[in-house]
């Protein structure tokens, strides 16, 4: 209701001469104006009409006006509304109270004056009104409350949702990070694992150098004494285990001299059926299954044939009853469901080696490619089989993957890279035992390891050369540029202040017609094509090794001037 809307008043009275007069008193309030001549008649208007203010007579015929106010008051509608007494006689203040218990709110008596009967109407009509105009805005209120309050829990529902969304988006990334973390640390410690063992493993292939070198020699000045010769083969059969050991270092540190190729997997597995048979045993049934589309690997086949074999007998191990070992292969493709995310973009073969034997629990599962780490017990294995297995995946380019649990077996998938070209059709053979043997030459042996150097000066003039030392590149460079006679250089790589590979193209520009021979311990060398130019020799190496080398570096210059060495610097200073 607004302030410009008009209101009902009730005007009761059994004279029709008075309901006219106090029409026209009230004329000029602008209100609806509703006559009753009696309080029959004013009840029925009360039912169907809403009333601001009722102005009723007190004495009627029917009812008294008391009477019929009690008898408003007493419905609920009605309650709150103002009635107003009329009076034609004076009332005593008895009469008044019971007025006011009846419910009456005012009283106007006769003679009435029409301003004060409009003032005390105007002022009721005014509070209807304007409690009206309350109602509705509480109403409104109300609503818009309730609004409000249905879109606060709406959003609150909301927001509920999204706290939870967001909570389990935490935990996800939560649970990624801590898979990434574990990763990378995982990462750190293999690569930490792998410097330290390459490390070691340079140090003992240089101590193996003297070892096996010394012991050769030794072996050819022995006399004809069975025990010495035996005592000495027993020496050199240890220093070999030794260098086998180091290679293994090397494999999982990632610094093994690989020779990669396209291997054809059919025909290297055919080739490896009969050894496969005779190191598993007959308690042991193999299954292997090869698709016909399957891709060739770019590997090292004995590098390769080699990790195969270490994880069968890791599998043989674990089938102390017999059981199944399954070997499967199939092409893949990085982005694959099952492909390790490590991996990087390209195409793959992974080879599947499965057994059925008692598998591993999780922390012996995160040990298993660390070097060293076995669980055969004391003299039954190195650790080092599943480490070279890794540190070969990881260095050919592709990835080692262990599922296992206990009582359910292991499964290790290999992925390789695959071959860009074909595979040879027959594999090398390999090379004979027969040593090539250079004319007598003057060499310079470069190392600065004593040990090391005295070797190999002893190897090389038991065949025969005459040999110079240098303990370090720079000694080395003095001794030719003061006019050293050499035919060949032979000079270790991994040496403090210059390294071999730098000394080797020093001589390149200075001496140009000199040959040289890179010796590592491992292969830290880079693998670029200027780098492949100078023939190499991977320590610990044989006597023989040596020899051929050296023919080989020869056989393409020409003949060792070793009493005069102007030819080799001639036009150079």
């Amino acid at each position: 209701m607004g302030d410009g809307e008009r209101v009902n008043i009730l005007l009761v009275d059994d004279q029709p001469a008075k309901l006219l007069a106090y029409e026209a008193m009230l004329a000029g309030l602008g209100e609806n104006l509703i006559k009753a001549p009696s309080a029959r008649s004013a009840l029925e208007q009360l039912l169907k009409t809403d009333v601001a203010v009722i102005l009723i007579d007190v004495c009627m015929p029917e009812l008294d006006g008391f009477e019929l106010a009690r008898m408003i008051r007493n419905h609920p509608r009605f309650q709150r509304t103002a009635i107003i007494f009329v009076s034609a006689v004076q009332i005593t203040d008895p009469d008044k109270l019971r007025g006011y218990e009846a419910g009456g709110v005012d009283y106007v008596s006769v003679p009435v004056v029409p301003a004060v009967l409009q003032a005390k109407v105007r002022v009721f009509a005014e509070l209807y009104r304007k409690t009206r105009q309350l109602e509705q805005l509480n109403a409104q209120l109300e609503q818009r409350v309730e609004e409000r309050t249905a879109a606060l829990a709406e959003s609150a529902a909301q927001l509920q949702r999204l706290n939870a969304e967001l909570e389990e988006r935490i935990e996800t990334r939560t649970r990624e990070r801590e898979r990434a973390m574990a990763q990378l640390f995982e990462a750190q410690k293999m690569e930490t694992i792998g410097q330290l063992t390459g490390g070691v493993a340079h140090d003992f292939n240089n101590l193996l150098m003297a070892v096996l070198g010394s012991l050769n020699l030794l072996k050819k000045r022995l006399p004809d004494d069975l025990q010495a010769h035996r005592l000495l083969n027993n020496a050199l059969q240890g220093a070999e285990r030794g260098a086998v050991l180091t290679q293994r270092l090397l494999a999982f540190a990632r610094r093994q001299e690989l020779k990669p190729e396209a291997v054809e997997l059919p025909r290297l597995m055919a080739d490896m059926n009969e050894l496969l048979a005779r190191a598993l045993g007959p308690a042991i049934e193999v299954a292997i299954r090869l698709p016909p589309d399957l891709a060739p690997v770019r590997a090292d086949a004995n590098q390769l044939e080699l990790a195969i074999l270490n994880i069968a007998l890791n599998a043989r191990d674990a089938m102390p009853g017999g059981g199944t070992l399954t070997i499967l292969a199939q092409n893949a493709a990085a982005g694959d469901a099952d492909t390790p995310g490590a991996l990087g973009p390209g195409d793959y073969v992974r080879i599947s080696v499965t057994d059925t034997g008692l598998g591993m629990d999780r922390e012996t599962l995160a040990k298993a490619t660390e070097p060293f780490f076995t669980t055969k017990g004391p003299g039954k294995g190195t650790g080092l089989g599943l480490s070279m297995v890794h540190g070969l995946a990881v260095q050919s380019g592709g990835i080692l993957r262990l599922t296992s649990a206990p009582g359910e077996g292991t499964i290790v998938d290999l992925w390789l890279p695959r071959a860009e070209q074909a595979p040879a059709a027959v594999r090398a053979a390999p090379a004979g035992h027969e040593t090539r043997q250079a004319a007598p030459c003057k060499v310079l042996v470069v190392d600065d390891d004593a040990l090391v150097r005295m070797g190999t000066t002893a190897m090389l003039q038991d065949l025969g050369h005459s040999t110079m030392e240098a303990a370090s590149a720079a000694q080395a460079l003095d001794i030719l540029r003061a006019g050293g006679a050499a035919d060949v250089v032979l000079t270790d790589h991994l040496m403090p202040g210059m390294t071999g590979l730098v000394l080797a193209r020093v001589l390149r520009d200075e001496f140009p017609r000199l040959p040289v021979i890179l010796a590592t311990g491992y292969a830290e060398l880079p693998t670029g094509p200027a780098e492949a130019a100078w023939p190499r020799l991977a320590k610990p190496f044989l006597q023989e090794d040596l020899a051929a080398a050296i023919a080989t570096v020869l056989a393409h210059q020409p003949a060792p001037a070793t009493a005069d060495t102007s030819r080799l610097i001639e036009g150079t200073v």
